[in-house]
């Protein structure tokens, strides 16, 4: 074998994805061609040539890395033998160079994917192919948002166009109404995990099908029931024309659940009876739900539905009110829209929130669905979010982890491994945090000079440095901490204790009042007071995420509650020595202890305050959480120079928080909580 075939078939993992070392070699090999692709393993790959590489001074390099692969595959887990699950999910964040997802969900999904892939679980995972996935920002003068689509190239990138035995594209069909639509797939190796994405551009379908699978979170409510037709029941059929064996169907929000509308159809073919089938399919199914406001589930009207849904429901021989039943709270309103939630729910044998307090805010939503039972006994449980560690977690932390702990990989979901940090001392903890801060604010300053959008950045390297970085949906309320911009810019500009914050973050293209928030905040960093201390960093991705999380010191989250199912980038500065400060929100209140980071506003919301008063009062919280803690841990130094109470507070958030919120941690609990048969399942956190 060839150092190039070697290189070859690192490229066409996306095991690099979470493997920085081996993107070094490739970024070595062509850096040029390595920073204009995004960090593009794949497009280096293309642009050398197999004489090039067997030449290279990085032989022994790729050879390690290869060696390294092929060993990471074929190394047993203690997973290998659970059950075989399909994963479904609209949208997969795995790599900046991927632009296949929209936000949140995406993101959690690719961590989720590549857990599986290193606990050995039997997992292959369901998605959209999102040519115009996630979108380009750039700004007018005054701060509004503009986005563009720029379309992804599949020959750019290591998709594999699946193809039958014959060596010819792999067709599956689904219907809109009566109207037959081809779909082909693509596929994606991501460790030992496989992904496939479902793509409706396929020659032989009408322009108005083509563009189906194009974008997501756009369109108008045929265009999302046309997706969700796609993902869930061509989904089902991609697995069967595959042949692929699956125990459990994991259906991870609402987008999916109607595969639930495949199985039956298939048993009923069988010969099941109703009820039977009915069985089956929640017997296989589990359900996840992430979302705590009602307005935010998928609902279609009970016509568009009928219509779009006319062949599904001929081939299960069910009259119109029994297919709407499946989706609606109270099967006998007749004007009651179909709910994907509520399908969800019906058909799957188990069904979790994404954190404590979202399973909390699910079983009060879905009370009405189980009327014989007090809400803390709706079958809803929980499992808290994590993040996939070693994705996040920058070279400079992967060195000192190393160094100072060992084998942390492999070790990330172990509490007593953590405990070690313990042993480093002060003054090397602290070097840490400043190394991280200083790249975050070089980065920042190239990134600034090539954008758009005006922005002073004069940033200091030793300054207490904050980080807001999330899609701007208003609930996140980005703009709060300048409520009250004369407050904020006395606690900024003082000279002996300075701060700063950096911003990132897309609204969604149809929402303008995400737009006016950051419009805010450019407003905001052209203040006397603020400016060169506020920056906004357009065109968020996953990379300016993975720097911003690593080298800010306090990590900003300040939703209005409950409204954050989970949230994860906050989980992610942990293992970098950052500190949370936060709404307690989403995962935070399992997360926090008074020591690990700081706390905004109560735990528990007066729900008679209008929604004016309660930002005042969270804004008042943030500015006192600023004045007498977060400020005063940062600078109040020993004599060696060093802030011994912030060094606290970092010991506490990597011992604690790292292990706790792995997703390592969070796919060991879906295998044995939920993919597990139900008898020998370990029973949900929240479920009695």
């Amino acid at each position: 074998m060839t150092t190039y075939d070697k290189l070859e078939a690192l490229a066409e993992n996306l095991w690099w994805t979470w493997n920085p070392e081996v993107l070094d070699v490739f970024a070595r090999l062509d850096p040029d061609t390595f920073e204009t692709s995004r960090h593009n393993p794949f497009a280096v790959l293309k642009a050398v040539t197999p004489e090039q590489v067997d030449g290279s001074s990085l032989a022994q390099d790729i050879d390690t890395a290869y060696e390294t692969l092929n060993t990471y595959l074929i190394t047993p887990s203690r997973f290998s033998d659970a059950p075989r699950t399909s994963y479904f999910c609209m949208e997969y964040g795995l790599h900046e160079s991927l632009p296949t997802y929209s936000g949140g969900l995406g993101i959690l999904a690719g961590d989720h994917a590549k857990a599986a892939s290193d606990l050995g679980l039997p997992f292959t995972a369901i998605g959209l192919y999102l040519k115009e996935g996630y979108f380009q920002q750039h700004f007018t003068p005054d701060g509004w948002q503009l986005d563009k689509h720029p379309v992804l190239n599949s020959e750019n990138h290591p998709f594999e166009l699946v193809t039958d035995a014959d060596g010819q594209t792999l067709h599956v069909t689904v219907h809109m109404g009566d109207q037959p639509a081809l779909l082909q797939a693509w596929r994606l190796r991501l460790g030992r995990t496989t992904l496939f994405l479902l793509d409706s551009d396929v020659d032989g379908n009408p322009d108005h099908l083509r563009d189906l699978t194009k974008r997501l979170y756009q369109g108008d409510r045929r265009t999302r029931l046309h997706q969700e037709i796609i993902l869930g029941i061509g989904g089902i059929r991609l697995l069967r024309a595959l042949e692929i064996p699956t125990d459990v169907y994991h259906i991870n929000e609402g987008h999916c659940a109607f595969l639930t509308f495949e199985l039956l159809r298939e048993r009923l073919a069988a010969g099941d009876s109703r009820d039977e089938a009915e069985s089956w399919v929640r017997e296989h199914c589990v359900f996840t739900t992430h979302t705590p406001v009602l307005a935010g589930h998928d609902r279609f009207v009970p016509d568009l539905l009928l219509d779009q849904m006319s062949t599904m429901r001929r081939d299960l021989g069910y009259d119109e009110h029994d297919l709407l039943a499946y989706g609606r709270v109270y099967s006998e309103h007749h004007d009651e829209s179909f709910t994907m939630t509520v399908l969800g729910l019906r058909l799957s044998r188990t069904a979790n929130g994404v954190s404590r307090l979202n399973g909390e805010v699910a079983r009060e939503q879905w009370q009405s669905m189980f009327t014989d039972r007090p809400v803390q006994d709706v079958p809803i449980g929980s499992i808290t979010n994590g993040v996939h560690v070693p994705t996040w977690t920058v070279p400079i932390a992967r060195a000192f982890l190393n160094e100072r702990l060992g084998d942390w990989k492999s070790s990330v979901d172990d509490p007593q491994f953590w405990a070690r940090i313990d042993d480093v001392p002060d003054e090397v903890l602290w070097q840490y945090r400043n190394e991280l801060r200083a790249q975050l604010l070089r980065f920042a300053s190239d990134h600034v000079a090539g954008q758009s959008l005006p922005m002073v950045c004069d940033l200091n390297p030793d300054a207490l440095t904050i980080g807001f970085a999330r899609r701007f949906a208003t609930y996140k309320r980005a703009p709060l901490l300048f409520s009250d911009v004369e407050r904020v810019a006395s606690i900024f500009s003082r000279e002996d204790r300075p701060v700063q914050i950096l911003y990132a973050g897309k609204a969604h293209p149809a929402d303008d009042g995400g737009k006016r928030y950051i419009q805010q905040i450019v407003e905001a960093a052209h203040h006397p007071g603020l400016r060169g201390r506020v920056v906004f960093l357009e065109n968020y991705n996953i990379e300016i995420g993975r720097m911003l999380i690593s080298g800010c010191d306090v990590w900003l989250n300040n939703p209005r509650r409950p409204m954050e199912a989970s949230g994860t980038s906050g989980q992610k500065v942990a293992v970098h020595g950052g500190l949370n400060l936060s709404v307690l929100d989403g995962w935070w209140p399992e997360g926090y202890n008074g020591l690990n980071g700081w706390a905004i506003g109560k735990e528990h919301v007066d729900t008679a305050l209008d929604t004016l008063e309660q930002d005042r009062l969270d804004a008042e919280s943030l500015y006192r959480r600023l004045e007498e803690a977060v400020v005063p841990a940062f600078y109040d130094r020993d004599e060696r120079g060093i802030p011994t109470l912030w060094i606290r507070r970092m010991r506490a958030a990597m011992k604690e928080l790292v292990p706790q919120f792995s997703a390592r941690r969070m796919v060991g609990d879906y295998v044995e909580r939920m993919y597990a048969p139900a008898e020998d399942a370990v029973p949900l956190a929240g479920e009695r």
